[in-house]
């Protein structure tokens, strides 16, 4: 008993630090910022869901999924990485911070950003995504699987609330808090984009230099 426990913990602990909800939070704020509460908790929902099915498919199919199509962990990383700097830029000019939707699209804005940029990759990421794939690749019976995903989901759930226990932010700053917060995370963002897409590269280089 002991040891399966130490094994989700293990295995929770690896996964919570890869998504970490917290830095998804300032980014799912800014991007909901123009969304009633409702629509915003029905975003975090999808979000979350969506995360825990791509970590799932990945941990039972990534490595025949990368296989068949011919990708990599690092392409995954290059095209996050792109992604993320499309979605900094665009935080750093306040074109995120909506300050209303018509109605009539907001459904279709909510089931667009909880896929993506949300649900993948920015809860689940590369990291995350090899991860599932290592962990399930080690995992070697019944039991051991079946911690590994209820990790997975316990992590996607806790994620899902502070997804929404964050929108009580929104209230406490304001329009000028809520813009001046954009600004800041599209920064971050736009780092985190730069990392990704070279940490992604360097495979590449490193290929092209043994060619040469």
């Amino acid at each position: 008993m002991n040891e399966y426990l130490t094994l989700w913990l293990l295995y929770f602990t690896s996964f919570i630090t890869l998504m970490n909800p917290l830095g998804v939070m300032p980014v799912f704020l800014t991007m909901t910022n123009g969304i009633d509460s409702k629509q915003r908790r029905k975003t975090a929902v999808k979000a979350s869901i969506t995360a825990f099915f791509t970590l799932i498919l990945f941990a039972f199919g990534g490595e025949m999924l990368f296989t068949f199509f011919g990708i990599s962990v690092a392409g995954l990383k290059v095209v996050g990485g792109v992604l993320f700097f499309i979605m900094g830029y665009d935080m750093l000019n306040a074109r995120l911070s909506r300050t209303k939707i018509n109605p009539e699209d907001v459904n279709a804005y909510v089931n667009d950003i909880s896929i993506t940029p949300l649900g993948i990759p920015m809860i689940a990421g590369p990291g995350s995504i090899t991860n599932a794939i290592i962990l399930m690749d080690q995992s070697q019976n019944a039991a051991s699987r079946m911690i590994l995903i209820s990790a997975i989901l316990i992590v996607c759930l806790t994620t899902m609330i502070i997804l929404i226990s964050g929108s009580k932010i929104i209230r406490v700053l304001g329009d000028t808090g809520n813009k001046v917060m954009m600004k800041l995370m599209g920064l971050v963002v736009m780092v985190i984009a730069v990392e990704f897409f070279f940490t992604g590269i360097q495979h590449y280089v490193r290929e092209i230099l043994k060619i040469v």
